[in-house]
């Protein structure tokens, strides 16, 4: 048996969530041996921007954000579980990397 490193990134934590559901249901009815999703460490990313850029008035400053998600999930199967998740639609914003071992 192939074992197979699904990670997921993306910057909405909801559609991340909802594909590894799908995932996990996938293996579930399958019956394959699994492991995760595992959450791995947000990464924060924060921009500080002068309100006015002309120069004039106080130095007031606003911040945005913004956080990356990550999930690792360990799939242990062979081809047809890999192609029904790879069937599964994933959302635009949500980038998809699987690695064979």
């Amino acid at each position: 048996m192939a074992k197979a490193k699904l990670k997921l990134v993306g910057l909405n934590k909801e559609n991340l969530d909802n594909l590894c559901k799908e995932i996990v249901l996938i293996t579930k009815t399958m019956g394959v041996a699994m492991k995760g999703p595992v959450p791995l460490p947000t990464k924060k990313l924060i921009i500080p921007i002068r309100r006015t850029p002309c120069g004039d008035g106080s130095d007031t400053y606003e911040h945005w954000d913004m956080r990356v998600h990550k999930r690792l999930i360990e799939v242990e199967g062979d081809e047809r579980v890999l192609r029904q998740i790879l069937r599964i639609k994933i959302p635009d914003k949500v980038h998809f990397k699987i690695k064979l071992e």
